[in-house]
């Protein structure tokens, strides 16, 4: 097991990593105070390891209660936050019940904002099941829903207790749940960490094959520069860079998955996308050269993901756009590439500079 910390003082938290960390309930007792856990999962991750999740809770002494939601992006909505509000009503879960997350994303977002709003805030833990949650989502405290309107615009920050991270679960991931997940591995790359997107490129075969070793780094790294990002930048209220970064490609990303209907595109593929049409601009904005846009889109490629967006007029996405969260005062900031490695926040591009990135990479 790998454990790291994100260091956020009174609300600090471990993430550990490795295999069969599910199922170790040592883990469970430093964590969960009362006797009584509330496990929110999916149709598809329940079969496979709710009961072995239980079965560990029970042998530290905890009773869990469980709430199966249907799976998918198009489940994060305010229907799917009542029902585990009902759920946990009719269980009368009170402020000693500590909420696990098990699943990908989408129940480590619900969950969380579920966890932080009953009873006005209870704890969480985060044990995510997919590559994509892993490197990212369980990590940070951003926790939502979607509306019709915009992904994650209704949420709150709520850091978990701990995250565990069993790298076996992945054996039973989806290839395009593996690609997608790849997608934010390649970000910390691209926006930080130009060893790790070296070592991504170099052993792109390895970790499309599940070799343990290089997701264990892969997934440890990416945490490790996430955890620090978060801790210097937790609400993401810095004026330039900060936790904004972690950004890049999501705004395109966004309204890309907006105009598909929510889980059409999975949000490693979305983002993908996105970050191809975010270097297109940071290429027009004279900071990238042809290689490496090259560089990016051919990565993204290897890692089995669409380089090219949903079709649409660019119009449309700079409309879906504008509901995005990064918007300030009117105007539409970006996370861009300065360079390969380095990330910025950016306000500057020129409508019709972001429409040519656009229409450069749209299918």
């Amino acid at each position: 097991m790998r454990t790291l910390n994100v260091s956020l003082g009174a609300r600090s938290y471990d993430i550990h990593i490795g295999p069969g960390l599910l199922q170790q309930p040592e883990l469970y007792l430093r964590q969960i105070r009362g006797s009584r856990a509330f496990i929110i999962t999916n149709e598809i991750v329940a079969p496979l390891y709710l009961a072995p999740l239980k079965a560990a809770l029970a042998s530290a002494g905890v009773q869990a209660d469980a709430l199966v939601l249907p799976d998918g992006e198009s489940q994060k909505n305010q229907g799917s936050l009542s029902a585990i509000y009902d759920k946990m009503l009719s269980a009368r879960c009170d402020r000693t019940i500590t909420v696990i997350a098990l699943g990908g994303g989408v129940i480590g977002d619900m969950a969380g904002f579920a966890a932080a709003t009953y009873q006005r805030g209870v704890p969480f833990i985060q044990i995510p099941t997919t590559l994509l949650s892993q490197v990212d989502s369980s990590v940070g405290g951003k926790t939502g829903i979607n509306h019709p309107l915009g992904k994650n615009m209704i949420g709150a920050f709520w850091q978990p207790k701990m995250v565990i991270a069993d790298t076996d679960t992945l054996r039973t991931l989806p290839d395009r749940e593996l690609s997608a997940g790849l997608a934010e591995v390649i970000k910390y790359g691209l926006i930080r960490d130009l060893a790790l997107l070296e070592l991504i490129e170099s052993r792109m075969p390895a970790l499309l094959q599940r070799d343990p070793d290089a997701l264990t780094f892969a997934i440890e790294r990416s945490c490790t520069n996430k955890a620090d990002v978060v801790a210097g930048d937790e609400f993401e209220t810095a004026e330039h860079g900060g936790r904004a970064l972690l950004n890049l490609g999501h705004t395109f990303g966004h309204a890309i998955e907006a105009a598909a209907g929510y889980g059409n595109w999975l949000h490693g593929e979305a983002v993908a996308a996105g970050t191809v049409m975010a270097a297109k601009l940071s290429q027009r904005l004279g900071w990238l050269s042809d290689e490496d846009v090259a560089r990016v889109t051919n990565l993204f490629s290897a890692a089995r993901l669409p380089v090219k967006g949903l079709t649409m007029v660019p119009e449309r996405y700079l409309e879906l756009m504008a509901h995005d969260k990064k918007v300030r005062d009117g105007r539409l900031r970006l996370v861009l590439l300065k360079r390969i490695g380095e990330a910025i926040t950016d306000d500057s591009a020129s409508r019709a500079d972001i429409l040519e990135a656009i229409g450069g990479c749209c299918a």
